[in-house]
């Protein structure tokens, strides 16, 4: 397997963006639009009167769109997806690594190996030239990230919303939106220029960071930009890099290089002292420069099919909900592209919110159940931007006492294997778990692994219908999950355990005890499933 070199695996994107609904290629500063609604808090669940009534919208198709999608429509709620796009997925802008959490996430929806076989593993990091982190201590069956372009992601996600039934309308951009007490009514342009009226119970914005969707709700997006200047290029190497990933930093000038397949290599390059404009040209010769300033050579760069400029931001926005409109992916969040966070986090929200948005559109959930969303997710974006932005900051250190403090947190980091642990789990997704109530089991809100069941099944594939798995001992009744059948899966420990859980369909514990009482269990299905 693979390692890689210097500063911890970065996205091929400023921010891994979502969709071309605010741009295909890496963009600049926000600029938001004058917001179009009042936003209404509301727990009622039927859209009102009006045209094209449809549960959910879904405006955005890079992954987390399509993760959302196709999980809505999986578990038969009608959705609809929006694209300023037209049909077709490009190879430009995109991400490049896939972490241990987003994988079994895929897992659970039957995709993973599909994208194992084509992406390429690798299993450990190396920080800043001094400290290698050995991913084959993940709690995880996939002790690897995987290098894989976010295209062939985007891929398999369409392919399985298609199948599922989503209806894709492309060409389609959403010029404002408005809600009331029923409904979200959302106004569009069409593929022939024409405005049109959508109506919707719900609607989700992961149409990347210039977000038409929370642009209309009014929400800021307050931040800064991180890294300026920063240049991408898609090139041809004479010379094959040592390493899959080739990331490296000096004091004044970083660099990343990594393969798309298909002959091209992403190239992503910083010089500290070349701050200039996002629409300043950029040559070869500027890349193969500053290539070698920080990678020591620029490995015979030629043919480059694209060269921009960008900036890199840290934004967030306040809230991920605003009565029937959500936010996910980078219209709720951008950073910097240290650590390959951004489409991982996306995927990851996505996950959180479908589920939930299906429970309440089939009547089984309310409004409290749709604001865990911002408590569950908006906390994991903070740290994201945290992390991934001291990633940058230790890696682009010049003054004395930041690389002292660089070396010293490297050394540390080398020796506390706690610590090492900790940073893994931001990293990789793992070591994120989410709220629990007061007197809670200690399992509740914790990400469950991939255990076994019995006769041989493993819990990823008892999610793949999109319900909630309740695990309990060998022999024990499971006639409740004949009553739920359409969103509730009854397995059994392949060992002794006697504990009873039940795992919300994002693969999170929503309910545990030590032993399975049936009138505990039916009160936790009550208040979790039913």
């Amino acid at each position: 397997m693979n390692g890689v070199n210097g500063v911890n695996g970065m996205n091929g994107t400023p921010h891994d963006a979502d969709t071309a609904q605010g741009a295909d290629t890496p963009q600049g500063a926000n600029t938001p639009s004058t917001p179009v609604s009042t936003p209404v808090s509301t727990s009622a669940e039927t859209p009102g009167p009006g045209p094209s009534p449809r549960p959910v919208l879904v405006v955005g198709s890079g992954p987390t769109g399509l993760l959302l999608a196709g999980d809505l429509a999986t578990a038969g709620v009608p959705v609809t997806v929006l694209e300023k796009r037209p049909r077709g997925i490009s190879n430009l802008s995109r991400a490049f690594v896939l972490h241990a959490r987003s994988l079994e996430q895929l897992d659970a929806r039957g995709l993973a190996d599909e994208l194992e076989a084509v992406g390429r593993r690798i299993d450990r990091f190396r920080l800043y030239r001094r400290l290698e982190l050995s991913l084959d201590m993940l709690p995880s069956r996939f002790r690897h990230a995987l290098v894989i372009p976010q295209y062939e992601v985007e891929k398999v996600l369409e392919r399985r919303a298609v199948e599922a039934g989503t209806e894709f309308r492309y060409e389609t951009e959403v010029t404002g939106l408005a809600q009331d007490a029923n409904g979200v009514t959302v106004e569009v342009r069409t593929p022939a220029g024409e405005g049109e009226t959508l109506r919707a119970g719900y609607v989700v914005g992961a149409d990347g960071m210039r977000s038409a969707v929370r642009n209309a709700v009014g929400l800021p997006f307050p931040g800064r930009s991180a890294i300026r200047s920063v240049v991408l290029a898609d090139v041809r190497l004479a010379e094959e890099p040592e390493t899959l990933l080739t990331v490296n930093a000096v004091r004044d000038a970083f660099a990343f290089l990594v393969p798309f397949g298909d002959g091209y290599y992403r190239v992503i390059c910083w010089y500290r002292g070349r701050d200039v404009p996002d629409d300043e040209p950029v040559g070869l010769d500027e890349v193969k420069e500053v290539t070698r300033l920080a990678l020591g050579r620029d490995f015979g760069m030629h043919d480059a099919r694209w060269l921009s400029r960008f900036h890199s931001d840290e934004r967030q926005a306040p809230a991920y909900r605003v009565g029937r409109v959500f936010l996910a992916g980078d219209a709720a969040h951008v950073h910097t592209p240290a650590g390959g966070q951004g489409m991982n986090t996306g995927l990851q929200d996505a996950a959180n919110l479908s589920w939930k948005l299906a429970q309440v559109v089939h009547g089984h959930g309310g409004d409290a159940l749709l604001d865990t969303y911002q408590a569950e997710r908006h906390p994991v974006g903070r740290t994201v931007l945290l992390s991934s932005g001291g990633i940058v900051r230790f890696a682009m250190a010049r003054s004395p006492w930041m690389l002292a403090l660089r070396t010293a947190g490297a050394a540390f980091l080398d020796v506390a294997a706690p610590v090492r642990r900790r940073v893994l789990g931001q990293i990789t997704g793992l070591g994120y778990r989410y709220p629990a109530p007061r007197g809670a089991h200690r399992l509740t809100g914790t990400r469950v692994p991939d255990v076994r069941l019995a006769g041989g099944a493993r819990l990823h594939e008892a999610l793949r219908g999109g319900h909630f798995v309740l695990i309990v001992p060998k022999g024990a009744d499971d006639d409740r999950g004949e009553a739920r059948k359409d969103r509730l899966t009854v397995a059994h420990w392949a060992g002794d355990r006697r504990t009873a859980l039940l795992v919300r369909p994002d693969g999170y514990a929503a309910w545990a005890a030590d032993t399975a009482d049936p009138s505990a269990i039916e009160a936790a299905l009550v208040a979790h499933v039913d």
